[in-house]
């Protein structure tokens, strides 16, 4: 079924036109990982004290591997030793990151994938490199002052889903946790391999960020380079990091815009640069916040910072240079991807894994 899969994709990505102006029906990934599932690695289970008593202490795991305390029922109980993770311990994660999107396909267009992309997305976006604050080092949006802004709304989705999988693994910080869901998504999602590092440490909710730092997808270009330029992000890597909206949707409840930009919400292929391209986009006639619809079906939608991308001589010649060319676009995106997860991380080792995406 991997291949029925990958054949799926390569359709999404064929130069046509045509193909893109097709009925707005969505095929998740997890309908083939339905059809054949495989197996998953099991993380190691909790071994029980002998003596019964509970054993006081902190609930804590540094990154760079430290002895650790854990829950298993009503027991707390600590592993012996020190417990280094290694690669194939976030592996493990990794896994049971993709068992749980082919098991809880009831969202949205059928996966969490793209909410968990945001999640990582939104907690590492705020990184000022001025002052060093903000990014992914923290998680600090598991406090109300982050969690509660406009940009964040809704993506207690994304937590809450993950919350399994820190039990099962309590000894990754939910920073670490964060940014692997969003490579598990991509990755999951038919998109490329994103390197990926361990080393990020919770923070308390004197970290969090003020509110402001994410993009307002009601602005336009001189906005978006304002926003990425403050995390040192440049005109390329800006373009390159708008393909993630060829995934999800935006929901009224949430950012007030309605609509998803891509026929395939759930695949990650070039399709959102060539629909920037190649269709005909016009105002939205509704009561919400400005923002564009496709001419042909208006089943799709735009938002003021995509057309942006079209309107900006610069933003141009790289989103036409994705709409040809997906690999390209795939290698820039990994890249990107990789730099935004890494913002503001104090890392101790310059060494990155990959994972190995499910069959």
């Amino acid at each position: 079924m991997a291949s029925a899969a990958r054949s799926f994709t390569r359709a999404l990505r064929t130069p046509a036109a045509s193909s893109l102006k097709r009925s707005a029906t969505f095929v998740p990934r997890t309908t083939f990982a339905q059809q054949a599932r495989r197996g998953y690695a099991d993380a190691a289970g909790a071994k029980k004290g002998g003596n019964g008593l509970l054993i006081g202490g902190l609930v804590a795991a540094l990154a760079g591997g430290a002895g650790f305390y854990y829950m298993n029922g009503a027991e707390q109980v600590k592993a012996a030793g020190v417990f280094t993770p290694k690669q194939e311990d976030y592996q493990k994660v990794y896994d049971k990151i993709a068992q749980l999107l082919v098991e809880h396909d009831n969202y949205d267009d059928g996966s969490y994938g793209p909410v968990l992309v945001r999640l990582a997305w939104h907690a590492s976006g705020t990184y000022d490199a001025e002052t060093k604050t903000g990014g992914s080092n923290g998680a600090t949006m598991r406090f109300p002052p982050e969690g509660d802004h406009g940009a964040n709304a809704g993506l207690h989705a994304a937590r809450d889903f993950l919350d399994p999988v820190k039990k099962e693994f309590p000894w990754i910080t939910y920073s670490d946790l964060w940014t692997l869901a969003g490579v598990a998504a991509i990755q999951e999602m038919q998109g490329p391999k994103i390197p990926w590092r361990p080393g990020r440490i919770d923070r308390d909710v004197s970290y969090c960020t003020p509110d402001g730092r994410l993009p307002d997808a009601s602005k336009e270009q001189k906005h978006l380079r304002a926003i990425f330029n403050r995390m040192g992000f440049n005109d390329q890597e800006i373009v390159a990091l708008s393909g993630a909206h060829a995934l999800g949707r935006c929901h009224t409840d949430r950012s007030g815009f309605s609509g998803p930009w891509t026929f395939s919400p759930t695949t990650l292929t070039n399709d959102y640069y060539k629909l920037l391209m190649e269709e005909k986009w016009a105002y939205k006639k509704w009561d919400g916040p400005k923002q564009f619809e496709d001419v042909s079906t208006k089943s799709l939608m735009m938002l003021p910072t995509d057309m942006a991308l079209i309107k900006d001589k610069s933003f141009k010649s790289y989103v036409e240079k994705y709409a040809k060319d997906n690999d390209a676009f795939f290698k820039d995106f990994s890249n990107v991807v990789m730099k935004l997860f890494e913002l503001g991380v104090p890392f101790e080792t310059e060494e990155r894994m990959t994972f190995k995406p499910s069959e």
